[in-house]
């Protein structure tokens, strides 16, 4: 079942083994513009055999980088440095899709190439004031400051611009980050979000963020393009965002246009104790899957073949992400087919790799 096509909407992707976002914070210049390396470490993917890569967390707005060195949409001029590479993804035979985020009080934080590792980055070292739908830290992070509800239509306008512009860079699909504890996952959850107004004070109102963004993406993006949403199914904390809530979410999310809900949890509240073991957020896209009767992805400690088949099998997703598993190795779906017994000409090696074939 790996290595069935999927179609979502419009496309067609050779197979369900796909790359999810992971950032590599590798903007050096601090412009949000990919460079060499994203074209090589995103291309080798799909010479590789995945079916679909989603490039990592785009900021929609310089402050809605994760870290100084995050890529980004959110100009015009940053278009043509993601062009060469959309183009390198789907001449390999991979389909291009991008994720779009904002980062909100989860932003202006450190990385190996900035230092300040799980902290704020200082103003004097190219930190910034976060956002938030509420003036509370993540953890140790500096406070963030609430937003008002002009800003955030200005957000949702900001998601819709750069959704623009990565059509125009030639992405196939669209996907909105609203996990991990960014600012949509933010909105969404009761112990972040202590809004009374209209995107706050209950579950539809905490929500409204997220279904605004997908209709203002939606409006922009062809008929036949999919659109996708990652979210949190729980993040491990008492009374905060749970798979009930996540069930009822995409539902909602499915009658507003979205194709399928890439499901990973976490991230969300600080210092949450989460247990992690092989194929352990399986069983939240399982019941996504059947509950809300929308495709799912599964994600999280799949590294081995026959484990990704059978969790296709025993039908708790649609389609599998080879996260980590995909760092170590770029021909993790070609070693798959070959130990699942894929002959190799039905494998998704390109032209010049067959003579290498496993």
């Amino acid at each position: 079942m790996l290595f069935r096509p999927m179609t979502l909407r419009g496309l067609t992707i050779r197979n369900r083994i796909w790359m999810p976002p992971m950032d590599t914070y590798s903007a050096f210049a601090q412009d949000g513009r990919p460079t060499p390396f994203h074209y090589q470490h995103y291309v080798s993917r799909a010479m590789g055999g995945f079916g679909m890569i989603i490039a990592e967390a785009t900021a929609v707005a310089p402050e809605g980088r994760i870290s100084p060195n995050d890529v980004g949409l959110w100009a015009d001029w940053q278009i043509d440095s993601w062009r060469w590479i959309v183009e390198g993804i789907k001449e390999a035979g991979a389909v291009a899709a991008i994720q779009l985020n904002h980062a909100g009080r989860k932003g202006s934080t450190g990385s190996f190439a900035v230092g300040h590792e799980h902290e704020t980055v200082p103003g004097e070292e190219g930190g910034w004031q976060t956002v938030a739908p509420s003036a509370i830290p993540f953890g140790d992070y500096d406070t963030p400051r609430a937003l008002s509800v002009d800003e955030i239509h200005g957000l949702v306008g900001a998601f819709a611009a750069a959704a623009g512009r990565a059509v125009a860079a030639g992405f196939q699909a669209i996907e909105i980050h609203a996990a991990h504890g960014y600012l949509i996952s933010q909105f969404l959850d009761p112990l972040s979000n202590e809004r009374e107004d209209e995107y706050g004070n209950g579950f539809e109102g905490r929500i409204r963020f997220l279904l605004e963004v997908a209709d203002a993406i939606r409006a922009v993006i062809p008929e036949d393009m999919p659109l996708l949403v990652r979210v949190s199914a729980t993040d491990w904390a008492a009374g905060g965002w749970d798979l009930d809530q996540t069930v009822a979410l995409s539902k909602i999310l499915k009658a507003h246009g979205v194709d399928l809900v890439d499901v990973s949890t976490g991230g969300i509240i600080a210092g949450v104790t989460v247990p992690v073991k092989p194929e352990y957020q399986v069983p939240f896209s399982a019941q996504v899957r059947t509950r809300a009767s929308v495709p799912v992805t599964a994600v999280g400690l799949i590294t081995k073949p026959k484990q990704a088949e059978k969790v296709l099998a025993k039908g708790k997703a649609d389609a599998v992400e080879i996260g980590r598993a995909a760092l170590r190795d770029p021909y993790w779906p070609l070693r798959a087919a070959s130990k699942l017994g894929v002959p190799s000409d039905e494998a998704p090696y390109r032209p010049q790799y067959v003579r290498g074939a496993y």
